[in-house]
């Protein structure tokens, strides 16, 4: 792990090593105001990694909070660290959106999931196969997007050689009803340390 300076309170934090090999490290960037009301970069972050699956996948949550947010005295920021740090936040946030990149080893396909919620998922580096439980795999390459409404799905990095990165942003839905059935949240066997989401409760 690398110490890296958090701008906004000048403390020292401990960072996760990237997961990927060959990508570049990314830096989030928070603004907000100063003491006479002009913008300001209120806070650089560095990516921090998690890794599932043995470091075949990596995580980075770039931020999280409740929709709409209360940006009144940072409680967003504050609800964005205490989501990460709580270790309870699933692939979703109840009421709320989930801004994060995911990197992806090559030959890797993630397990056939579904989330309740709305994602943007954007391919950043690399090319990725959307694959869908119909049986198809739709090649989405650097700048494609793929808007996922609720469906089962998988992502898979079809290179034999290089990482591949999206950047996803994850927004709860009210529940989906198709032929009368209620259709939820379903990580099929899901990851060792990932928790549900816990937004199918109505």
């Amino acid at each position: 792990m690398s110490s890296i300076p958090d701008a906004s309170d000048g403390t020292t934090k401990q960072q996760p090593p990237q997961v990927a090999a060959g990508l570049p490290n990314t830096t989030t960037y928070l603004t907000g105001y100063n003491d006479k009301g002009k913008a300001i970069v209120y806070s650089t972050r560095p990516s921090s990694w998690e890794p599932f699956d043995g470091g075949a996948l990596g995580f980075n949550q770039i931020y999280t909070n409740v929709s709409p947010p209360d940006l009144n005295g940072d409680a967003d920021i504050k609800f964005h660290d205490d989501a990460i740090a709580g270790g309870k936040l699933g692939l979703v946030s109840k009421d709320g959106v989930v801004c994060r990149m995911v990197d992806f080893s090559p030959q890797y396909e993630c397990i056939m999931h579904r989330t309740k919620s709305m994602d943007f998922g954007i391919v950043v580096e690399g090319e990725v196969d959307m694959v869908l439980d119909d049986g198809s795999a739709t090649r989405m390459k650097r700048g494609d997007i793929a808007v996922q409404r609720a469906t089962m799905h998988a992502w898979r990095n079809p290179s034999t050689t290089g990482w591949a990165r999206m950047v996803f942003v994850l927004q709860d839905c009210k529940p989906l009803i198709f032929n009368g059935q209620k259709l939820g949240e379903d990580l099929g066997d899901g990851y060792t340390g990932l928790p549900a989401s816990g937004n199918d409760d109505e």
